[in-house]
């Protein structure tokens, strides 16, 4: 899976530096400017994914160096970071072409929502159709019945949700693989989901509870620390 990479532009070294620490420690690839000119000098030598801008640096602010930016790239994510909490401020990055903002000081998990919630919507123009529903099919040792939203087997049958339904058909269709809590979202969530993967999350632990013989030692469906789930059929 290949590793995102994220320019973070901050003049203050030790939000900077705490924000470095912070995206390396979520598995991101992160290079890191002093002010605005360094900003531009990276982001033309180099591949990102998604820009963190702060607006008042030195030589030139985030302002500029979004504008610049958007120049000649008209799709690659940016969030303005600012210490200026005034409406004005916000709109006029965004005129300017940022996806989103968030004021300082600011949680680390507002953060983290925030940049997952602009590469997921980032990844498509558009939403993509929704798929259609297998209708029967085996799952975790159950027979799956996605017209009556019940898994059964083991002289049991238990009641799904519609999310609980398309994830499971999302992990049949992907046997074995390590699928990002990002790609999950995106497939069943849909692009334009703004909350966090601690959704994902509980329902997993809600998933498990119905099919694992022991939920807190999952068989069929198990963590990949730091990337997502494998369904192991």
């Amino acid at each position: 899976m290949t590793q995102i990479k994220i320019l973070v532009a901050e003049d203050d070294a030790n939000i900077r530096m705490g924000l470095v620490d912070t995206l390396e420690s979520e598995n991101y690839q992160v290079m890191e400017a002093k002010d605005g000119a360094h900003a531009l000098e990276l982001f033309n030598n180099n591949a990102f994914d998604l820009l963190l801008l702060d607006i008042m640096m030195p030589e030139k602010s985030g302002y500029d160096v979004c504008q610049d930016i958007r120049a000649v790239d008209k799709d690659i994510p940016i969030i303005m970071l600012t210490a200026k909490g005034e409406e004005f401020d916000k709109v006029i990055g965004l005129k300017l072409g940022a996806d989103d903002y968030i004021t300082k000081p600011f949680g680390i998990h507002e953060l983290l929502a925030r940049i997952s919630a602009v590469l997921r919507r980032s990844k498509r123009g558009a939403e993509p159709p929704e798929k259609p529903l297998l209708n029967h099919f085996e799952f975790g040792g159950f027979e799956v019945n996605a017209r009556t939203y019940k898994l059964s087997g083991k002289d049991r049958n238990i009641d799904l949700s519609k999310r609980e339904l398309k994830l499971i058909q999302y992990f049949h269709e992907h046997p074995g693989e390590v699928l990002s809590r990002d790609d999950i979202l995106n497939a069943i969530w849909g692009i334009n989901y703004f909350g966090t993967t601690r959704t994902l999350d509980q329902h997993i632990v809600q998933l498990r509870k119905k099919i694992e013989k022991d939920p807190s030692k999952p068989y069929f469906i198990t963590t990949v620390h730091g990337v997502g789930y494998r369904y192991e059929a």
